[in-house]
């Protein structure tokens, strides 16, 4: 199984970069976000869930992403895991992943622990302007997750800004390629293919 790491700010494209790729490539792929692997704050009054900082590394249950991971390279299959943006509660499924040729991983902090960049074949950094970045985030909160503008902004000013300052900006430097997804990323998605395809197949025997 060949994996494909893919980190960048928040709404820097990593989603529709994954998305590219498990589109164009010929081989099965599957899709991990990180966001399905928060922690569950339903233990928490729903304004102390509001308060809690989601752009920490320490949020994520990297350790059950990492489970996940390893159990689909020994070729069993998982389940999807699910998180609530409205509630701020964990919504796993029953929905089944069975081991794929190419598996994705996308996430603020997808390049952050160890272990797991270890298991990585291809590790990809997303860039965007943070002005685009800050739209595009608007727009989704809005749309996807019931959010209104002011809290939106609040949130990018006390966490999300400092979380990038702090730790995204510098995965970068552990990465393989860097994506400007100011501009057409069409070449390095079809690099990333290309390489990603070659592998799986001599690992599959194809």
């Amino acid at each position: 199984m060949v994996i494909i790491g893919i980190c960048g700010g928040t709404s820097s494209g990593k989603t529709t970069v994954a998305a590219k790729i498990k589109a164009e490539i010929g081989c099965s792929c599957e899709i991990i976000s990180q966001d399905c692997y928060y922690k569950d704050q339903s233990g928490k009054p729903f304004k102390a869930r509001v308060r809690v900082n989601y752009d920490n590394p320490k949020i994520f249950e990297h350790k059950v992403l990492l489970e996940d991971v390893r159990a689909l390279m020994r070729g069993e299959s998982i389940t999807r895991k699910g998180y609530d943006f409205e509630l701020h509660v964990r919504a796993d499924t029953d929905e089944p992943i069975a081991p794929p040729d190419v598996l994705i991983i996308e996430g603020i902090h997808a390049l952050y622990d160890k272990e797991l960049c270890a298991l990585m074949d291809i590790k990809i950094f997303v860039s965007v302007d943070a002005d685009t970045c800050l739209m595009r985030r608007i727009k989704r909160d809005r749309a996807e997750r019931g959010r209104h503008t002011d809290d939106i902004l609040t949130q990018y000013e006390k966490t999300v800004k400092p979380a990038f300052d702090r730790f995204i900006r510098n995965y970068e430097a552990k990465a393989d390629i860097s994506i400007n997804n100011n501009k057409d990323y069409t070449v390095a998605a079809e690099m990333i293919i290309a390489y990603a395809e070659k592998k799986a197949g001599v690992l599959c025997g194809k």
